[in-house]
């Protein structure tokens, strides 16, 4: 081996410790509260206000505090799951067809357009917070799923079209233009054609969708009253203690760890989507 190759695999070792000493620090920092929120929630009522890494008796007491007694924690999980899935079927809906047509549609003005849709994002949500209200009062909205359906949809839909639209405007067209040779309609070169092609994007944005559906709080804790409508979010920050002097906070940790793991399993089961819809969105 000569000299000039063992300088460079030399500057090569301290490179590569180097990248890996930060991406350790990275990942350190991203779980450092989802461990701390575990680690609290296998700690008693005498060690819940400790710092100790690690309880000196672990136990299960505030799990079983998150389901029973008075917080009633699976139905806002029910509440949950039903609110995030219809909004991002219905949201992956608008989403797909509009960034299709953004993509494959030519006609004057179509930046300006997805610069507009883009621009709905800028809008701060407890802006929009007490005209919702007002307007679902009206309609008779309140403290039905609805209420926090659509206002999930529309926050959810500028990124999602915005996605989709970059995805779709990089794909091969040649496809599509073959299959309607062969004798498929345009419906037909869609649904056989394009939208298996693009399936890693549509799963990373509805992954994406349903994530901030999951997590959404301001509009749900406005328009949500009782426990019918209560998502995860808003049933948090509700837990009572046993007594109106102790705070929640056991249980408070047993249940943001309960909520969390479907969202860890669902990126465990669809990444290596996630990672090419990413990556692919990425490099195009």
């Amino acid at each position: 081996m000569s000299a000039g190759t063992t300088r460079a695999a030399r500057r090569w070792s301290w490179e590569t410790w180097v990248i890996g000493a930060g991406i350790a620090l990275l990942v350190l920092y991203c779980l450092a509260p989802f461990y701390w929120m575990f680690v609290s929630s296998l700690k008693g009522p005498g060690e819940i206000t400790g710092n100790a890494l690690w309880p000196d008796d672990p136990t299960l007491v505030n799990y079983r505090g998150v389901f029973g007694g008075q917080n009633n924690f699976g139905y806002a999980v029910r509440n949950s799951v039903i609110i995030a899935v219809s909004t991002t079927a219905l949201a992956m809906i608008i989403a797909i067809f509009s960034g299709y047509a953004l993509a494959r549609l030519r006609f004057r003005g179509r930046n300006l357009v997805l610069a507009l849709i883009l621009a709905c994002s800028m809008f701060p949500g407890v802006a929009i917070v007490t005209p919702l209200y007002q307007l679902f009062a009206d309609w008779g909205w309140i403290d039905e799923y609805q209420a926090m359906v659509v206002p999930n949809i529309s926050f959810a839909l500028p990124l999602a079209i915005f996605v989709l639209t970059t995805f779709f405007r990089e794909m091969p067209w040649d496809l599509e233009e073959a299959a309607r040779v062969d004798g498929c309609g345009p419906v037909g070169a869609f649904v056989r054609v394009i939208l298996p092609i693009a399936a890693p994007g549509v799963v990373t944005t509805a992954l994406l969708v349903f994530f901030a559906a999951w997590n959404e709080y301001l509009i749900s804790s406005v328009v949500s009253i009782t426990l019918a409508s209560n998502p995860v979010t808003v049933a948090l920050a509700k837990f009572a203690g046993d007594s109106e002097f102790q705070q929640p906070f056991g249980s408070q940790m047993a249940a943001g760890v309960v909520v969390t793991v479907p969202l860890v399993i669902l990126v465990l089961l669809f990444q290596k989507r996630i990672v090419k819809g990413l990556a692919a969105g990425g490099y195009r």
